[in-house]
């Protein structure tokens, strides 16, 4: 299937590693211009060098995503290399595991700050142009918490959410100007960050990786964690033409692991 995606200019945030590199790689192979933003710029560059060896057309760029004062001057520098924005595909770096209660104000303002604001605030920089142009697609990467609450994972299962209605509530706004809005959600996708969170799993409860592990497969149908590619794969079909009429809804790649309907 061509995904009609040939010179469409992508900045995927968070695209260092994980789940973003994953859907960079996706959305390059089916020839799109990708922008691969993250606070790390080592990890953003081999995972651009990673898709320039392969053909695509790809660079990175440092971005902190606390920095919300200086997203216009970097979208500015990608307008001019790549051109302006068609695809961006919102995918912050997850909190640390807490509880719900007992964190510190200050850390609940600092996470806000780069999971919702600087999502929003990105967002409403790049549609003047998607509307101009009567073409956009916005995307955003949430998790699985927010239809079914992670233990341990109170930040990321509220303040994650909170996208959800937004994103949903932006996609009718913006749907007549020819743009898109979605949320993505990952089940136990196969990644450094998982691989983390059984860890800590494992630490708490006094169990050894192997069977945190083999007790999260048992959880899921397919029976077995995702590839980071799935993924990627699904977001590059959301950012297609072939999902221009898919909006305001909230997708599960997930295995079949969240078992409410």
């Amino acid at each position: 299937m061509d995904l009609q995606l040939q010179d469409k200019t992508a900045l995927v945030t968070g695209a260092g590693g994980g789940l973003g590199q994953a859907i960079a790689a996706s959305l390059a192979r089916e020839g799109a211009r990708v922008v691969l933003a993250d606070i790390d710029l080592d990890a953003a560059c081999r995972a651009a060098d990673a898709i320039t060896a392969q053909g695509g057309r790809a660079f990175a760029l440092a971005w902190d995503l606390t920095d919300v004062d200086g997203a216009g001057a970097r979208l500015d520098s990608i307008a001019g290399r790549f051109g302006e924005v068609d695809i961006l595909v919102n995918n912050t770096g997850g909190p640390p595991p807490t509880t719900a209660a007992g964190v510190p104000p200050a850390d609940w303002e600092h996470y806000f700050r780069s999971m919702v604001t600087s999502v929003i605030h990105l967002t409403d920089l790049v549609l003047p142009a998607m509307r101009r142009r009567g073409w956009g697609r916005i995307i955003t990467s949430a998790s699985s918490g927010v239809i079914a609450p992670i233990p341990n994972l109170g930040i990321s299962n509220a303040l994650r959410l909170s996208l959800v209605g937004w994103s949903k509530t932006l996609s009718r706004e913006i749907a007549r100007d020819g743009i898109t809005a979605n949320i993505i959600l990952p089940g136990r996708i196969a990644t450094a960050r998982i691989q983390q969170l059984d860890e800590a799993r494992a630490k708490r409860e006094n169990l050894s990786l192997d069977e945190v592990v083999r007790s999260s497969v048992a959880s899921i149908p397919a029976g077995r964690y995702g590839r980071p590619r799935e993924y990627g794969d699904t977001v590059a079909f959301l950012a297609s033409e072939s999902a221009s009429y898919i909006t305001g809804s909230v997708i599960r790649v997930d295995g079949g692991y969240i078992a409410s309907i």
